[in-house]
């Protein structure tokens, strides 16, 4: 479940300093300094002086930033009743700030186009309000500017397709009011059937979400698939105790007891809508 998406956001403006950035003017920017210091060192590290390279290995490069970090939840300020703030906040992330920060930071060539792509990430048209978060998973696939495209299929021919009533409650109210009901229709692949072919089909860089069999829900958890020591690994922001921190888990141990798996990919910034 998204955990920031489905509960209030804790405020968080005495641990950071506003800023402000061209085209933000209509809603608040929050970026603490560590946070604006660790952005230049990625982006100058690991971003530019890798251009044109697979947006896959820059991923995994950018996301690398990343292992260690505490896992902290609610980070995100807005929700019914109070504005929305753009946030960017390295202190501590959830499985869901953790890919937007990765995805936006491949995007970017400094702070400013940082955080304007961050806009773009995290919000269906760049528009910072609470409704127009991606709350879910999916949305990266189906709403534009589109993050990355779902390639659930191509990875295996063992998919399944759920029909989907994404926001609904099991009671009939909404996760999120005001949202609405998104009918929604769900590729992915049940554990039982990821396989070997399955672990050599996913690339480096994609963004897999945790399958949730709830109706209002599409995912449960979200990572991205790097791999190093001649193994394919789920690196993602764990809030179990164990962790509680961005960890690398192996994907297959990960995933074997899992309803099963959605593969989303972000190709190159031009598919996805670059901001730059």
């Amino acid at each position: 479940m998204n955990v920031q998406a489905l509960t209030v956001s804790l405020m968080l403006a005495h641990l950071m300093t506003a800023s402000a950035a061209p085209g933000t003017e209509k809603y608040q920017t929050i970026m603490d300094s560590l946070t604006a210091g660790k952005v230049s060192r990625i982006i100058h590290t690991d971003v530019l002086p890798f251009s044109g390279e697979d947006h896959g290995e820059v991923i995994s490069r950018v996301s690398s930033a990343f292992p260690g970090t505490p896992y902290q939840a609610n980070t995100l300020i807005g929700g019914p009743g109070t504005p929305e703030s753009l946030v960017a906040n390295f202190n501590g992330v959830d499985c869901f700030t953790f890919i937007d920060y990765t995805e936006a930071l491949t995007r970017s060539h400094d702070q400013a186009s940082f955080l304007r792509n961050l806009a773009a990430v995290r919000y269906t048209g760049g528009n910072v309000s609470y409704l127009s978060r991606r709350h879910f998973f999916s949305d990266w696939s189906a709403t534009k500017p589109y993050n990355a495209r779902d390639v659930t299929p191509d990875i295996s021919p063992d998919y399944a397709v759920a029909d989907k009533q994404l926001n609904r409650k099991p009671d009939g109210s909404e996760y999120i009011p005001g949202l609405g009901i998104h009918p929604r229709k769900i590729h992915y692949i049940p554990g039982k059937a990821i396989s070997r072919q399955v672990l050599d089909n996913l690339k480096t860089g994609d963004y897999v979400g945790v399958y949730s069999a709830l109706d209002g829900l599409d995912v449960s958890h979200v990572g991205i698939v790097v791999r190093h020591d001649g193994k394919v690994w789920f690196r993602n922001a764990s809030s179990l105790a164990e962790n509680n921190k961005v960890v690398d888990s192996p994907f297959a141990e990960y995933m074997r007891a899992k309803p099963g798996i959605v593969v989303l990919r972000a190709e190159s910034s031009a598919m996805t809508g670059d901001t730059q």
